[in-house]
């Protein structure tokens, strides 16, 4: 039986940049549909048994969609931290190496979020040679399917932001990067296990 984890700060903790409201709305209601959904189709299944990164892996259909957004939220919600913290030295370098520079990446995710045509996610990822990418996926899907490492994810579809900045996404990527807990983005950039 999957839960729906705790989120690490209050509901309020985020505001101004992400509202009470959009919180209560997109964990209470969006993520844990998720989960349940996930429980429903997964009773008297070959997998359900496994963990959410294992059923993410090995399905297809409603079964996976439900995971997946399942597993991208619960790592959405630790990217964000109402306690603004100064980089860790190893990111930043790693951003600079990749990148140029901070204002460089900020830039291109913030592009590739306001690219992407309908609903889905933005992700910083670690690829093959260890370097630090942007990409981005359809509605559900996930790095994790294509053995990327996840460092940060950002939630693109409009149950994130709609209550807040209405049809602006722009907005809600500044906003959204007002909270970014980059603690725990290096810990994922860095570390050698998967988040899920």
């Amino acid at each position: 039986m999957h839960e729906l984890p705790k989120l690490p700060y209050a509901k309020d903790a985020l505001a101004p940049y992400i509202s009470e409201e959009t919180l209560d709305y997109h964990y209470s209601k969006h993520h844990q549909k998720y989960v349940d959904e996930v429980n429903r189709l997964l009773e008297g299944s070959t997998l359900e048994n496994n963990t959410l990164e294992q059923v993410v892996l090995n399905s297809d259909g409603a079964l996976f969609n439900n995971a997946a957004q399942a597993w991208n939220h619960n790592i959405y919600w630790e990217c964000m931290s109402p306690n603004k913290t100064p980089m860790p030295q190893t990111m930043d370098h790693a951003i600079s190496e990749s990148f140029g520079s901070y204002e460089a990446f900020l830039h291109q995710f913030k592009q590739a979020s306001l690219k992407h045509f309908g609903s889905g996610w933005v992700w910083l990822v670690v690829d093959s040679t260890g370097r630090l990418s942007i990409t981005s996926t359809v509605n559900a899907g996930t790095p994790l399917t294509d053995h990327m490492s996840v460092a940060l994810a950002c939630d693109v579809w409009e149950h994130a932001y709609y209550l807040d900045t209405r049809n602006d996404r722009g907005s809600y990527i500044d906003n959204f990067f007002q909270v970014v807990n980059w603690d725990y983005v290096s810990h994922l950039a860095f570390s050698t296990s998967s988040p899920g």
